[in-house]
């Protein structure tokens, strides 16, 4: 009988100590207090992460906030070429260079997806625009650069070459093409 009383009791008090739900039992929905983080910026961080699909997410979001902005389908775009969906983020980085704010990212990623279809000409010419556009500061720009101006100069009648290239990540949605040895 004690035993039964004191568990009874003991009861009691730790229902006494838990905080009543004050909209019945239900989780707690979004704070109205505190402000979200801007979908961009979580996007890009994603990026960074290596987690695509959950940054496309997030742009989509911040773009119902902010509409398609060059940034925004850039980041877009960025997320695609991660998922190498090359048809789709070629056509958004061609919506972001097509505004006036386009950043130097958006064409030099643009460019590596033109040299991952083979179209080396093309982002030739991207990587010229975008190493421009960024005064020549980033390193992974003039690389890509050199990269396909040098496949350009072996293009050429002769004998064909096979070379494989490989896609590496540097920064938020900046990307490196490299040689496979």
């Amino acid at each position: 009988m004690t035993r039964a009383v004191a568990g009874i009791l003991l009861m009691a008090v730790l229902a006494g100590c838990a905080e009543p739900a004050p909209d019945g039992p239900y989780a707690p929905g979004l704070s109205q207090r505190g402000e979200a983080v801007d979908g961009a910026i979580v996007g890009h961080r994603l990026i960074r992460a290596g987690e695509y699909e959950m940054a496309i997410k997030a742009f989509s979001r911040a773009a119902l906030e902010q509409g398609m902005t060059a940034e925004i389908l850039t980041g877009l775009g960025s997320a695609n070429l991660g998922l190498r969906r090359l048809g789709q983020a070629e056509k958004l980085l061609r919506d972001a260079i097509a505004t006036d704010e386009a950043a130097p990212e958006a064409w030099n990623n643009l460019g590596v997806v033109l040299m991952e279809r083979g179209e080396t000409g093309e982002a030739s010419e991207m990587f010229r625009r975008a190493y421009a556009l960024d005064n020549g500061q980033s390193d992974s720009i003039r690389d890509n650069l050199r990269l396909a101006l040098a496949k350009l100069d072996e293009s050429g009648y002769g004998e064909q070459q096979e070379q494989d290239y490989k896609l590496i990540r540097r920064g938020s949605s900046d990307y490196l093409i490299r040689t496979i040895s």
